[in-house]
């Protein structure tokens, strides 16, 4: 049952579509029809500001940490379940249409609540890639890429080590996956910087 209820709550707490809902509560526009039409905190940072952007940031990321910290009750594998759920949720939203954000956001909110030290030093390096080259989609897949090391490095003494460290590196495959064509757009020179 347990097992049930966290993908039940985590993939209803990650299908909340936030930039959709903030793009019709503030403009009364449909964010997917502006911009790079994704359904994330980067579209709504172009479309409607920065404020609202980093608001829409926090409130993803918040979306995968409530997942994990109200299902968890002591257990990882539970905890790793809702998390995972959150992050489906909010990449394939049932409210518009199985179709969501990337997920980079909901995945750090997931991260920082399962494994912070390895999440917190992946933010510092989006962060320094981030303003080296100023592409969210490169600074997301760099951090990506580097993401299992960070586990490896700090976790793997831990008794959820097996559990984490598989999932570590799916994340890789999955955020690559979700960025497909702003890697098609990186390579044809064609990827717009956010700032």
């Amino acid at each position: 049952m347990k097992f049930f209820a966290a993908i039940f709550l985590g993939y209803f707490l990650g299908s909340i579509p936030t930039a959709y809902l903030v793009g019709k509560r503030l403009r009364g526009i449909d964010i997917r029809q502006h911009g790079s039409g994704n359904v994330g905190a980067t579209n709504v940072f172009r479309v409607i500001g920065k404020k609202w952007g980093i608001a829409v940031l926090l409130f993803d990321m918040l979306k995968g940490a409530l997942a994990v910290s109200l299902i968890a009750r002591g257990s990882f594998i539970i905890a790793l379940v809702g998390g995972i759920a959150a992050i489906a949720g909010h990449t394939w939203t049932p409210w518009l249409g199985f179709k969501g954000g990337k997920g980079v956001a909901t995945s750090a909110g997931v991260f920082l609540a399962l494994a912070p030290k390895a999440a917190v030093l992946s933010l510092g390096v989006w962060f320094l890639l981030f303003f080296w080259k100023r592409y969210v989609s490169l600074a997301s897949l760099g951090t990506a890429l580097l993401f299992p090391l960070w586990v490896g490095l700090f976790y793997r003494q831990t008794d959820y080590f097996t559990l984490l460290f598989p999932i570590s590196l799916a994340v890789p495959v999955f955020i690559f996956y979700t960025h497909r064509e702003n890697l098609r757009r990186l390579r044809e020179g064609t990827e717009k910087r956010l700032l």
